[in-house]
């Protein structure tokens, strides 16, 4: 039964050319056939429509002209997944069949635009983070919604874009492709890729945005996520599942500590991400070089935000790493992912907000800063069995200015994530590479996430390297120093120098443990200082050689037996007696 027509609808009609009565007759009776209410229809001409009708019904828009039809057309089409020997029949049927449909779109009217940043009016139901289709095919996503107008962040050219055009909503949230042809290659924050290499077909589309999974949908972090540097997995271990912050001062060494840990997922049935935000694409260039030449890129994405790049496109890359990884991740695999680094997407969405005239807080940050960097980071978990049992396991990475890690973003961050590895800048200039504060430094999820071999081998080195810290301090006002003290710093000298480590050079397990119960057992205190580092590489060559049924159980078991150690410990004392005895001037 049709509803009774009181109110009466005031519609416009826009073409390049009046309309026949004939043809007003038809738009009038469509309209109160739609609306059920009466309807008062006028006529604008507007040159711009090379041919058709666009009508303006209160909110909702009919497009009647050349371009809908063709904007049908062209949706239409690429609404067609088909294989490659089925495409041409398809798209026979398409044309043969296709007729335009009477839809109604909400669309806008830009009022400014400017600094990748559009203000638009008459979208009233516009959701946050829905995707909107300017003029030219530039795409932007809703940032900021106020009671008359809403604000969007551009992810193209906004020159294209000019107060007055009109903007379309496509009902989509901000999303990107994902699939396992996305391996080895590199993209941007769009899933485009740039590295010349052509198209990546996708295997499916995840929204940038997603709700971390609940309490109920985790497990606890019990499973190595090794990063073959000794200093780490000895005294920080790292769990599948976790969010290790790495952080400190410029040129410290933080992308090399991560990228060593991608090096070492080589084997291991892990996905790796990289997400570079706003780097310099010489630096990101180099890395994924370094990467290729040592056959880690098999398993490895890196998704680029160059510092040239746009804030916007900054500002949703590590989003849209997330969601490539909880692509993997939901499918029972473990995946590592790595931000470098959140400083910058923090800046990157300081200024974002400022030009979109939000209240600014602390530092210049918005209010809200803190959630942004949370929703991000609690994506990252270890499943539940019921849900495949996936990983996703974070390296947030966080820059520093004279080592205040009490900073605003520090501090956030450090609050959210499970642990921190803090790199030290004196430590670093004085060759101490991985430059690993130890006294700051902490993993929250600890021994939890070590195997039985590494906890055994690791014994007390922290507590021994305090010691050493402490007491070198001390010693700096004595200048008579008991052979007791002298053989303590001794030990804490060899005990760092075996910490050193070269780039690309991860350790595996048995080598770890070999190094640590060696070094614990004070049986590198013949060596020279400057010595340690050869001596070490020439004592792991031994061992492998000696005794390789070792060496494999250790590295397949995780364990490490009290007949173990003591052959380890034997063909070390052996070894490193014979090979520097009477080389060290203590």
């Amino acid at each position: 039964m049709a509803k009774e027509t009181t109110s009466v609808l005031t519609a416009v009609l826009h073409g390049s050319k009046a309309p026949t009565q004939q043809q007003l007759q038809r738009f009038t009776d469509f309209l109160t056939a739609k609306y059920h209410q009466s309807v008062q229809l006028t006529f604008e001409q507007n040159d711009a429509l090379a041919d058709g009708f666009i009508l303006n019904a209160g909110d909702d828009v009919y497009d009647w002209s050349l371009e809908g039809r063709l904007r049908q057309f062209r949706e239409r089409l690429e609404q067609l997944k088909p294989q490659s020997e089925k495409i041409i029949p398809l798209m026979k049927e398409a044309v043969e069949n296709f007729t335009p449909e009477v839809l109604a779109q909400e669309t806008g009217e830009v009022l400014t635009v400017g600094d990748e940043i559009a203000t638009v009016r008459g979208l009233p139901h516009a959701a946050y983070g829905e995707i909107l289709l300017f003029s030219g095919g530039v795409k932007g996503m809703v940032q900021d919604l106020k009671r008359d107008e809403i604000g969007c962040i551009l992810f193209g050219d906004g020159d294209e874009i000019s107060e007055g055009s009109i903007v379309r909503r496509t009902g989509k949230t901000a999303g990107i492709p994902v699939g396992d042809a996305f391996l080895g290659r590199v993209i941007n924050a769009l899933g485009e890729p740039i590295d010349g290499g052509g198209e990546i077909p996708a295997e499916g589309y995840r929204p940038i945005e997603n709700p971390a999974p609940g309490i109920i949908d985790r497990q606890p972090v019990n499973t190595p996520m090794e990063t073959g540097l000794l200093a780490i997995d000895s005294m920080f271990p790292i769990g599948r599942g976790q969010r290790e912050l790495i952080i400190g001062d410029r040129q410290t060494g933080k992308t090399a500590v991560a990228l060593d840990t991608i090096l070492n997922q080589k084997g291991k049935n892990v996905v790796c991400i990289y997400v570079a935000i706003g780097q310099k694409s010489s630096s990101v260039a180099q890395m994924v070089e370094n990467l290729k030449a040592r056959g880690a890129m098999d398993y490895t994405i890196v998704l680029h935000a160059p510092a040239s790049s746009s804030a916007s496109m900054q500002y949703i890359a590590p989003y849209a790493g997330c969601a490539m990884g909880e692509y993997f991740m939901y499918q029972g695999r473990d995946v590592l992912i790595v931000y470098d680094d959140l400083s910058k997407h923090a800046i990157a969405y300081r200024a974002l907000s400022l030009l979109l005239e939000r209240s600014p807080g602390r530092e210049a940050y918005p209010g809200d800063v803190f959630y942004l960097h949370s929703r991000l980071l609690e994506r990252s978990a270890h499943l539940s069995d019921e849900l495949g049992g996936g990983s996703m396991t974070a390296l947030p990475i966080v820059e520093t200015q004279a080592g205040d890690v009490s900073a605003y973003i520090p501090t956030n961050i450090i609050s959210i994530t499970d642990g921190q590895i803090f790199l030290e800048s004196d430590l670093f200039f004085s060759g101490q590479r991985p430059a690993v504060n130890v006294g700051i430094s902490v993993s929250r999820v600890g021994g939890d996430a070590q195997t039985k071999a590494m906890k055994t081998a690791a014994g007390a080195i922290r507590l021994d390297l305090a010691q050493y810290r402490e007491m070198e301090v001390f010693t700096q006002f004595s200048s008579d120093l008991d052979d007791t003290t002298k053989r303590q710093l001794q030990y804490g000298q060899g005990l760092m120098r075996l910490l050193r480590q070269a780039q690309y050079h991860p350790y595996s397990q048995h080598q770890q443990v070999i190094l640590l119960v060696s070094a614990l057992n004070h049986l590198f205190l013949p060596v020279p200082v400057d010595q340690v580092n050869t001596a070490a590489a020439q004592l792991l060559e031994h061992v492998e050689q000696k005794s390789p049924d070792l060496c494999s159980r250790i590295d397949s078991t995780g364990k490490l037996s009290d007949e173990d150690r003591d052959q380890i410990t034997s063909l070390a004392k052996a070894f490193l007696t014979e090979a520097f005895a009477g080389k060290c001037g203590a």
